[in-house]
């Protein structure tokens, strides 16, 4: 049985308060060295969303992490802000959940210093719709909803341009905003928080929803989208993550090669079938 502790929202008051007292910390303090090398022994905490971050990190802690001699606790957390700001306030040492792009935008607006160790997978972004049987039933006058997160709206926005549903201003890419649409082809757009919209897809007529949000949902991106990302070539691997300066960290440096094993790699091949989620290993986040 899983045994892991989910937060929710209550814990953002004290995340900014951590926040605010680590801005007025001692670095310099002389006994810094004797707590990194205590710290060695205590359990590595991870800050994950619940599928499939969680669930691959709970893999390794149930079957891999004892032979490595690592001691690992999974905490859950339901949106995408909350892994950051406690990974940079030390309420927890580590996380995973998110990709590039959203960790750089998220690090510039809240002045956070959090980087990259490993890349793990890629849950590729998918159009769904409980209403059309196909992206060619998509016309003028419907609605489609999109994450409105600068990262994740943009990669939406550029999933819809790849597949002619709309025009975007050359070269935006996925920075792609609204505002970047030059041809709406008569669509309207819905922009909602990522991790609710899989619940509108009742209300729209077809929304982009998130890999993992998907599989919560209980949605075959291979089978239930009617379009669906490509993985080769694509910069949004999920990887484990840390506070700036913990890259080196003995019980972190043991949960990368863990992530990147075979057995990590045949878990996630088995668990999340039809290309749902694909292991990114070898990819090197820049």
């Amino acid at each position: 049985m899983r045994k892991n502790i989910k937060l929710t929202a209550g814990i953002a008051a004290t995340a900014a308060l951590a926040l605010g007292l680590t801005a007025c910390g001692t670095a310099s303090d002389p006994s810094s060295s004797k707590d990194a090398a205590a710290s060695a022994d205590k359990p590595l905490v991870v800050a994950a969303s619940p599928t499939p971050h969680a669930d691959i990190l709970n893999y390794v802690k149930d079957n891999l992490a004892a032979k490595e001699g690592l001691k690992l606790e999974v905490k859950e957390f339901t949106d995408y802000v909350l892994p950051n700001t406690a990974t940079e306030s030390g309420q927890v040492d580590a996380n995973f959940f998110q990709h590039k792009p959203y960790l750089d935008d998220f690090n510039l607006k809240n002045k956070t210093h959090i980087v990259p160790v490993v890349n793990v997978h890629l849950e590729p972004l998918g159009l769904y719709s409980k209403k059309l049987g196909s992206i060619k039933d998509i016309k003028a006058g419907q609605t489609v909803a999109v994450p409105n997160d600068t990262t994740n709206g943009g990669r939406a926005l550029k999933l819809l341009a790849d597949n002619g549903l709309i025009t975007l201003k050359d070269g935006v890419g996925s920075n792609a905003k609204l505002s970047d649409i030059t041809d709406k082809k008569g669509l309207e757009f819905k922009e909602l928080e990522a991790a609710t919209v899989p619940r509108a897809l009742n209300d729209v007529d077809a929304a982009v929803v998130n890999g993992n949000y998907a599989i919560e949902a209980k949605l075959n991106p291979a089978q239930d989208s009617l379009a669906l990302e490509k993985a080769e070539g694509n910069p949004y691997a999920n990887f484990l993550a840390v506070k700036e300066g913990n890259e080196k960290d003995a019980r972190v440096q043991k949960l990368v090669k863990l992530l990147n094993s075979p057995e990590v790699k045949k878990y996630i091949e088995d668990t999340y079938k039809n290309g749902a989620v694909v292991p990114a290993f070898g990819a090197v986040a820049k």
